[in-house]
């Protein structure tokens, strides 16, 4: 008789002991969040970020998992490692000496790339958390409280090597993940700082309709839109376009081999949940360095950059689709497939082996890519301007859905793995959850 789910978690103590490792450092990490720099003025903090509630503060503020509100010694989150990554890449494009590193010098390759993005981050870092501190001495509440009791080099110097450490030990939570636990490190605490969120968002959203600032219908209505976005989510992280695969029959000795008849997987979101977060970081860390500051064009030029103007939509929309031809083009290189077939026996019926099939697999990666970038925007941009629209929180935008699908989806599939592995029934039964190729 097929073992249920839970007795296949009871009777495997490796993925138990993985899982209560990934539970735990997330754990750690919210513990973090809820630490204070020291030197802030707690109410007078909480008092102005009520007072610019709405504007980018909230959305960089979720993917902190709440650290900025709080001013914790986790208040850049993941960011900062994230820009430092989107840095490298780029780099391995211009640079003839990362993208040789990357490709043919293996693991200790990539072993170099990450130290130098460790490298990035703490720069990255540092500028950041010097921005911060300053704006911290500037920002008052609505009642005219200084947020900052003792401003001075001495607030400077400790908030930036506080806000730096707190950086440096979420990369380092986030690579213990995924060394020692189920599923990408930094994809979970982007993925544990949206979750949190959540009955927060939701309680908000009940105070919002008592108080009558929120419709009943309307509420219903952005509800049943989460619901369709959250079903078109699930639909397209699992859509995939099959290629038919034939490998000619050769004999080898008295022994036939090839003669098989397969297909090669192109999902259409090949990118992932990778293009918004990129997106998002990039358009976040200028408007948050400029929402710290006092100097008044900067604060017209982030007020420009609200999620629902006009010119925020725009740039974000097109960096999506440039981080998803960019990562697509990164973990998907058709010249390699095509040599690996070719070298295999293997051939799409109708296209000749060699340039002819990489050709055929280039054209049809990048009609799906176009595909996968009109579909990212349109759940990323379009809830998000019906929920700027109606003052629902940012909890519930069409981002974070699509981190929250795709992050499951991926920390389902390894649990997956890790069972089909041990000759255990998965979790879902006879259906195998896809994870992301």
């Amino acid at each position: 008789m097929a073992l249920s789910a839970a007795e296949n978690l009871a009777r495997e103590p490796e993925l138990r002991s993985k899982l209560l490792w990934t539970v735990g450092i997330l754990c750690a990490y919210r513990i973090g969040v809820h630490i204070p720099i020291p030197g802030v003025d707690a109410s007078a903090l909480a008092h102005f970020f009520q007072s610019v509630e709405g504007t980018l503060f909230g959305l960089f503020d979720m993917f902190s998992g709440g650290g900025l509100s709080n001013v914790s010694v986790f208040s850049l989150g993941i960011m900062p490692y994230i820009s430092a990554s989107i840095i490298l890449q780029l780099l391995q494009v211009i640079s003839p000496e990362l993208k040789r590193m990357a490709k043919e010098e293996g693991a200790a390759g990539r072993r170099k790339i990450t130290q130098y993005t460790r490298y990035g981050t703490v720069l990255i870092t540092l500028v950041q958390g010097f921005a911060i501190a300053v704006g911290l001495e500037t920002m008052m509440s609505p009642g005219g409280t200084q947020v900052v009791q003792a401003p001075g080099w001495t607030f400077r110097i400790m908030t930036i090597l506080t806000l730096t450490a707190g950086t440096i030990l979420i990369m380092w939570l986030g690579e213990q993940i995924t060394e020692r636990g189920i599923g990408n490190g930094i994809s979970l605490v982007i993925f544990s700082g949206i979750v949190v969120g959540i009955p927060g968002a939701v309680l908000k959203s009940v105070q919002l309709m008592q108080a009558g600032d929120l419709n009943l219908f309307i509420l219903i209505a952005l509800l049943i839109l989460m619901l369709v976005v959250l079903v078109g989510v699930v639909f397209m992280e699992r859509a995939q376009r099959r290629i038919p695969i034939h490998y000619a029959k050769r004999q080898v000795g008295r022994k036939m081999y090839g003669g098989q008849n397969t297909h090669l997987p192109l999902r259409i979101n090949t990118a992932g949940v990778i293009p918004p977060i990129f997106a998002s970081s990039l358009l976040l860390f200028p408007a948050t360095v400029a929402n710290f500051s006092t100097v008044d064009w900067l604060k017209t030029a982030a007020a420009w950059f609200s999620p629902s103007t006009v010119l925020y939509n725009v740039i974000f929309v097109a960096l999506i689709f440039f981080f998803c031809f960019f990562y697509t083009a990164i973990i998907f290189d058709p010249k390699d497939v095509a040599e690996n077939l070719k070298k295999g026996g293997g051939f799409i019926p109708g296209i000749r082996p060699g340039d002819k099939t990489r050709e055929y697999l280039d054209s049809v990666l990048s009609r799906l890519t176009i595909w996968g970038g009109v579909y990212i925007s349109l759940i990323s941009v379009l809830p998000m301007i019906l929920i700027a629209e109606f003052n629902v929180p940012f909890y519930f935008g069409g981002t974070s859905i699509l981190i929250l699908v795709g992050v499951a989806m991926d920390f389902m599939s390894q649990i997956e793995s890790h069972l089909i592995s041990r000759q255990y029934e998965g979790l879902m039964g006879k259906t195998r959850i896809k994870g992301r190729a």
